[in-house]
């Protein structure tokens, strides 16, 4: 009998002990997992100010940063930016670029149903557990890689575009060497650490660069939490950014043993964008603290300026060997845009310079000139100057048709 007790005790102590297990599975079911590593997602980064200044040295517990201005590649500040390290889900940037252009080029609609396949199932590290031939739209499935950063949808998009993940990442590599992507070698398409699987902070600012011209996908960069399954499968975006810092349109973050903390943030204020990147923190605070550091400096210290010529004191330009003396001067609708260090458009000089000697057939449009513009003796842009009027050259024909004109008008 007391045998028969002690046996249903230790029965007793191992079901107590079994059940939560299949009671996380159950929860695992109907809530999204937050991206690998990263146990911080809904706690406030603290101290994000929409209008902070920053000195120039920056100090970031990184491997790699870098802040560049994605329209013009301009970089306004890196260190270290040419190190080849692991990129966790960063990876994801790429396969996304490459779906943005599948939808593009109709290969793919965001209506299209994508069965999910053995390989994309089997993904390990952040997920929406996708079964064996369940169906998701790409719509979905790129919330859900975008959003949460799951891996089973990433890989199921890049089967639907290229047949199999393996194609897939050719296409990524042949990408990154479009886009001059000189020290990316990626492996697979959602960023699961892989021997050789490495690119560079810079790389990653570039194809950031170019996925962020596609506007669709701030359509899912830019939402902060998302659901679904009908409501059964909750999404949190892994950027807390998206939901702290003023600006913010998204973009990336990875986390894996390998790779540490990354982040690939964008943001745009008063018609500039900017891209920040970290790789390599020891958390993930740190790579969103990073990040913040990054876009305030670039806010803080950098604006787009347009540049348009004065030319009060050229209402004319002489003109010889015409039916008339002087032609008036235009440069349209013309204008330079620029990225300047804030404080320096006062110190633009403009200098004008003309054609000597300009004789007729003059049209109008034809170019007689340049204006130039010059910050700290180094020429930052030039516009053309043109004719605004039609200057016909004398010849004896029209000279005497003038002097007949002249001779019998009253």
């Amino acid at each position: 009998m007391k045998k028969c007790r002690k046996i249903l005790a230790v029965f007793m102590v191992a079901v107590l002990l079994v059940m939560p297990l299949f009671s996380m599975s159950a929860v695992a079911k109907t809530s999204l997992s937050t991206e690998f590593l990263s146990d911080d997602l809904l706690t406030d980064i603290g101290g994000i100010s929409a209008s902070a200044t920053v000195s120039t040295a920056l100090e970031i517990k990184a491997k790699s940063v870098v802040l560049i201005e994605p329209h013009t590649g301009k970089v306004l500040y890196e260190t270290n930016p040419d190190e080849r390290l692991a990129p966790a889900s960063i990876t994801k940037i790429m396969s996304l670029l490459l779906v943005m252009e599948a939808i593009e080029n109709e290969k793919l609609t965001l209506t299209t149903k994508v069965n999910c396949s053995e390989h994309a199932a089997s993904m390990g590290g952040s997920q929406i557990w996708l079964e064996v031939g369940e169906q998701m739209t790409v719509d979905e499935l790129l919330r859900a890689s975008v959003i949460a950063s799951a891996n089973d949808a990433t890989v199921a998009l890049a089967e639907a575009v290229s047949g199999s993940e393996e194609a897939f990442v050719e296409l990524m590599n042949k990408k990154a060497k479009e886009l001059g992507m000189k020290n990316t070698t990626f492996k697979n398409s959602c960023g699961l650490d892989e021997e050789g699987h490495l690119t560079t902070g810079k790389d990653v600012a570039i194809m950031a660069s170019a996925l962020i011209k596609h506007s669709l996908i701030k359509k899912y960069s830019t939402v902060w939490m998302d659901a679904l399954r009908d409501g059964k499968s909750e999404l949190t975006n892994t950027n807390k950014l998206v939901r702290y810092y003023s600006g913010a349109t998204g973009l990336k973050t990875g986390t894996t043993s390998k790779a540490g903390c990354c982040v690939a943030a964008t943001a745009e204020r008063d018609g500039m964008e900017l891209v920040a990147v970290v790789m390599g923190a020891d958390n993930s605070n740190e790579r969103f603290t990073g990040a913040k550091k990054l876009l305030d400096y670039g806010f803080a210290n950098w604006s787009f300026i347009s540049l348009t010529p004065d030319l009060k004191n050229l209402t004319s330009v002489a003109v010889s060997k015409g039916m008339g003396n002087q032609i008036s001067v235009d440069v349209g609708t013309n204008q330079i845009s620029l990225l300047l260090p804030k404080g320096k458009q006062d110190e633009i000089v403009q200098s004008i310079e003309l054609k000597e000697n300009i004789e007729a057939p003059i049209f109008t449009g034809d170019k007689i000139g340049s204006v130039k513009f010059t910050l700290d003796g180094k020429q930052i842009g030039e516009l053309p100057l043109c004719s605004a009027n039609t200057v016909e050259r004398v010849t004896f024909l029209n000279a005497f048709e003038l002097i007949f004109t002249s001779a019998v008008t009253p």
